[in-house]
């Protein structure tokens, strides 16, 4: 398993934007695909955006898609989460995860994840 430290997030009105950033330790970062999610209140966690290992590819829920960008920088083990275009409907506890080699959008199949990220977008 990584360790994953998150960063960024907090309170911000609807139409701002927000940076999320989760640095990774204890495995060969360039190795492993990173993915997003969040979770609200009564709400199962969804997948929101996802990285291949060399960052060549990447995937979005339709619901951010055009909105969020996930972005990797390899030589800082860093993932980050640009948010633009904020809704209400985005506030979550929002998550990394890494998995080895191959991305995902199933939370599941992630072996490793962030101790999470509150985003609160007010209306």
């Amino acid at each position: 398993q990584v360790q994953l430290v998150e960063s960024g997030g907090g309170l911000v009105q609807a139409g701002g934007s927000l940076s999320l950033s989760c640095a990774a330790s204890g495995r060969t970062f360039s190795n492993d695909a990173m993915g997003w999610f969040r979770q609200a209140p009564g709400k199962e966690r969804e997948f929101i955006a996802a990285i291949t290992w060399n960052g060549g590819r990447s995937y979005y829920a339709d619901s951010v898609k055009g909105r969020f960008t996930i972005s990797r920088d390899n030589a800082k083990n860093t993932v980050y989460l640009q948010m633009n275009s904020l809704k209400p409907e985005d506030t979550a506890v929002y998550y990394c995860a890494a998995r080895p080699f191959r991305v995902s959008m199933v939370a599941n199949e992630y072996d490793s994840w962030g101790q999470g990220a509150q985003v609160t977008v007010s209306s």
